[in-house]
C-alpha cells in the first residue's frame, strides 16, 4: 500500500473535492492522476447508509455492503465538451487512465466495468484484501 503525497487541491475541482470528503487518500490520489490525462467528475463518494439503502430500493446498487460506506469507492464520469456522458463506450478510456494512475502507485483497485454480473462503469473502489474496512 504506498500512501498518497498528491496535493488534491492542486489537481480537482471545489466540486470534486467536496465529493471525495470522506475518501481514502488513496483512491483520491488515484482520481487527482487521472483526471491530469482525462476529464470526468468525480460523481460520489462515501455514502452515508440511508443513500445506500436508496440506491438499494431504487435498483442502483445490489448491496448495503457497497465500499462507498467505508470511503473506499468512487463513481466518477466522463465529460465531453463539459457536458456529463453516461456512454459506455466513453468509460473505457476513463478506466484506463484510472487503472493505470492505481498501478504506477502501486495501489489495488478494482473497476466496476470488470465485474461478470452487474457492471457499473462509474464505480472505482479499493481492493477489499489490500484496503479491509476500517482503514484509511
Amino acid at each position: 500500500m504506498v500512501v498518497a503525497t498528491t496535493k488534491v487541491a492542486d489537481l480537482l475541482s471545489t466540486r470534486d473535492r467536496t465529493r471525495l470528503a470522506g475518501v481514502h487518500p488513496d483512491l483520491v490520489a488515484v482520481v487527482a492522476a487521472a483526471r491530469q490525462q482525462l476529464p470526468f467528475i468525480v460523481v460520489e463518494g462515501l455514502r452515508t447508509r440511508e443513500r445506500q439503502a436508496q440506491l438499494v430500493k431504487s435498483g442502483a446498487s445490489r448491496t448495503m455492503d457497497s465500499r462507498h460506506l467505508t470511503g473506499h469507492a468512487v463513481d466518477v464520469a466522463p465529460t465531453v465538451d463539459g457536458e456529463v456522458r453516461w456512454d459506455w463506450p466513453l468509460f473505457y478510456p476513463m478506466a484506463k487512465v484510472m487503472k493505470d494512475a492505481a498501478q504506477a502507485r502501486g495501489i489495488a483497485m478494482v473497476w466496476g466495468g470488470d465485474w461478470p454480473r452487474f457492471r457499473d462503469g462509474p464505480h472505482f473502489e479499493l481492493n477489499r484484501d489490500a484496503y479491509p474496512a476500517g482503514t484509511g
